[in-house]
């Protein structure tokens, strides 16, 4: 009885880790425009919330899907090859219906938020679909791609709450996380690298592209402070924050931690994706505190 119990936890546990609940924190990005705009009020949070949760069950479907077509590559990859399907800890059978039992309670909570924000997140599934299934694989286009699928989120989020979003978040993300996303790949180029591979797996780079990677995530990424700070410059900026010249320390920590982390990923200390890395990362963590003070100073102050 005992035995069959641990068998029935350890199953489980493989079904969770399959949906990869820590890549929810990707999903947080759907309350940005609500608190870019100081709308705090409880219906705004609430229906923030309801997106939060519908992303995160489409979200989830999809890294399921993945899994089942990435399933030989990762069981040739030191890592990736203790992921449930790969390690056979669950059956790809039980994969399709896995994602169905996520992807459409997703699609139902969508079209009770509205059918605008239906639509963004059926273009998000249809996009991640596309990603998976043939576009991870061409170069540039692939980075291009997980910067849009982040940003989306944030544009998500105005749709669901009807809340109008500037251009220069807009922008921001865009370059931010196209910074964010060559920086995985750079990752990725160092690992192959070490092991004496030519090409990162499942992908189109080569190792000799290692050094037009990392110049792509360390512009793209000061190109987003760039823009930063023209944002904490803007008018709506200036209207919102009794003393908007605290934010331009936002600017500063922001440069100090991409050239942080294109430095980890270049010396092949980055094993995760930059976000879950930075949630676990103690100085990613100070930096974000530190960046919540200047907010507050901005608004108190």
């Amino acid at each position: 009885m005992s035995e069959m119990t641990t068998t029935a936890a350890g199953s489980f546990k493989h079904y969770v880790e399959a949906f990869r609940p820590h890549q929810w924190l990707k999903n947080v990005l759907v309350f940005l425009p609500a608190l870019a705009a100081h709308r705090l009020d409880w219906p705004t949070l609430l229906i923030s919330l309801e997106a939060f949760v519908c992303f995160s069950l489409v979200a989830s479907g999809v890294y399921v899907l993945n899994d089942l077509l990435d399933v030989s590559a990762d069981r040739a990859h030191p890592r990736k090859r203790h992921r449930p399907f790969a390690s056979r800890n669950i059956p790809t059978a039980h994969g399709t219906w896995m994602a169905a039992g996520l992807i459409i309670p997703g699609g139902l909570i969508a079209m009770s938020i509205g059918w605008g924000f239906f639509l963004v997140v059926a273009g998000y599934f249809l996009v991640t679909a596309a990603y998976s299934l043939h576009l991870k694989r061409h170069i540039v286009i692939d980075i291009c791609i997980l910067a849009g699928l982040y940003t989306i989120r944030i544009v998500a989020g105005g749709v669901a709450t009807s809340i109008p979003l500037s251009v220069l978040l807009i922008a921001f993300s865009v370059f931010f996380f196209l910074s964010l996303a060559a920086v995985k790949r750079q990752s990725e180029l160092v690992d192959s690298a070490g092991r004496g591979r030519l090409r990162a797996g499942g992908r189109g780079y080569h190792v000799n592209d290692l050094p037009i990677i990392s110049m792509i995530a360390i512009g793209a990424g000061y190109v987003s402070v760039l823009v930063m700070t023209y944002y904490v410059n803007s008018p709506v900026v200036m209207e919102l924050y009794p003393h908007p010249q605290m934010l331009w320390g936002i600017c500063a920590v922001l440069l100090y931690w991409i050239t942080r982390t294109v430095m980890v990923a270049h010396r092949g200390n980055m094993h995760d994706d930059p976000v879950i890395y930075a949630a676990k990362d103690r100085i990613s963590q100070l930096c974000l505190v530190i960046i919540l003070i200047f907010v507050a100073g901005g608004v108190l102050m």
